[in-house]
């Protein structure tokens, strides 16, 4: 599949992950997974634990939310989310005892069944930023045609070492994790795709997996080339299979998860604690120290980057998750989310943003796109609100992993006008 060659700036990759003090508060947000919200399930005045489960949803596609933190409720707020709309927040002013749960223990797991009942119970949700809830990723309608376990530890996105960490730091638990699902879902064979820029990581999973005896788990190195953790992408880097949008892995016979989710996701089983904080890579040239630290879910940006030494220089732009297919965030003040992976804060040359220019026909952002998609016929479409045109040439294919805008000479924002023209193709169908 065509690739682009994008800047690593892999700049915090030998950085072990250093944990920050509590804040003296966090805001945890009732919506931190693709698909419905959690009611609150505390109130102001309570006294909360880690490990607490605070929220909570009935819905299908939902997983619960717990405090990450010991400490008194002080609000529950209705606050705009970076996706325009209200999210509910639960305020907690913590204490900084970080007392546990007396709900934190230990899954007991003797079925399938219980296995992804645990999984729900750990409120674990793709943790490369996709969020989607992991429980039912786990438990596909066609779990019996599904034959292999596919682990997203690409991390081709510039500036994010997350995942790299996680394989350095926690490769047993990395392999543990995979050997339940493997276990528990009756698969195979487990295959864990790398880009070579991760030469330590590699190397650590190759000798815990000889050093556990393990045959059943193969390392896949993968060209450092953007965007190769992209789910499609790498299910055919990994497998050879082909997989058109709206397919699931698990049609092509394929369970697929990201690599920090699986490893703390075996945390959760030897431990009982939810996912109550999680590492996040803080970079860009407006932060005095960038490194990869642990924080408590709901710690405000601002908090993160006091413990990194603060800015060096004025922020122009922040963003949550990588430059390519992260969101800018508009204040310092806005919370960490369960997929938050990484924080990335430039100032005012690497965040401004080009004028733009007229099409100049080269056909980059063609070659460039890993589908072989006409990103310029799409712009043109939708500029003329032409949905037989969208149609005819599979806007749907877009996967929005920005690879056209960054190849445009003209600085087109073809990636966002890709998003829109989707956006108009499901509102010309319903």
């Amino acid at each position: 599949m065509p690739s682009i060659h994008v800047p690593h700036h892999k700049n915090t990759a030998q950085s072990e992950t250093v944990t920050m003090p509590v804040p003296d508060e966090v805001s945890i947000s009732m919506s931190q997974n693709i698909g419905a919200p959690c009611t609150p399930l505390v109130a102001a005045g309570d006294y909360v634990k880690v490990g607490q489960r605070i929220g909570d949803s009935e819905a299908f596609v939902s997983v619960p939310v717990f405090s990450s933190v010991s400490g008194t409720v002080k609000s529950i707020d209705q606050v705009r989310g970076s996706m325009g709309g209200f999210e509910t927040h639960i305020v907690i002013e913590t204490d900084k005892k970080q007392e546990v749960s007396e709900e934190v223990k230990p899954p007991v797991v003797e079925s399938f069944e219980d296995f992804v009942k645990a999984a729900r119970d750990s409120g674990m949700v793709g943790l490369g930023g996709a969020s989607f809830p992991t429980h039912i990723k786990l438990n596909p309608k066609n779990i019996d045609e599904c034959e292999y376990l596919v682990v997203n530890a690409a991390e081709c996105e510039p500036f994010i070492t997350t995942d790299n960490r996680e394989m350095v730091e926690n490769g047993q638990d990395v392999l543990d994790g995979m050997k339940l699902i493997m276990q528990y879902l009756n698969l195979k064979k487990g295959f864990i795709g790398i880009e070579t820029n991760k030469p330590d990581a590699i190397a650590n999973l190759k000798r815990l997996i000889e050093q556990n005896e393990i045959s059943d788990i193969e390392i896949v190195p993968l060209p450092s080339s953007y965007p190769k953790g992209a789910e499609r992408v790498l299910i055919y880097e990994v497998t050879g299979k082909t997989m058109d949008a709206g397919v699931l892995p698990a049609q092509l016979g394929v369970i697929l998860d990201n690599v920090s989710t699986v490893g703390v996701m075996a945390e959760f089983f030897k431990t009982g604690m939810p996912i109550v904080r999680r590492r996040v890579t803080v970079d860009g040239d407006a932060v005095a120290k960038p490194q990869n630290v642990y924080i408590p879910i709901g710690t405000r940006i601002a908090d993160v980057i006091e413990f990194c030494g603060g800015y060096k220089k004025e922020p122009r732009k922040i963003i949550m998750g990588g430059p390519m297919m992260g969101r800018a965030t508009k204040s310092d003040e806005s919370p960490t989310m369960k997929n938050t992976s990484s924080i990335l804060c430039f100032g005012q040359e690497m965040a401004e943003v080009k004028e733009e220019t007229a099409c100049l026909n080269c056909q980059r952002c063609h070659t460039a796109c890993p589908f072989g998609l006409m990103p310029s016929i799409f712009a043109d479409a939708y500029e003329q609100k032409d949905v037989d045109k969208l149609n005819r040439f599979n806007v749907m294919q877009c996967m929005e992993c920005g690879s056209c805008s960054y190849t445009c000479p003209a600085r087109r924002p073809l990636s966002l006008t890709n998003k829109l023209a989707k956006m108009m193709v499901k509102e010309a169908s319903s």
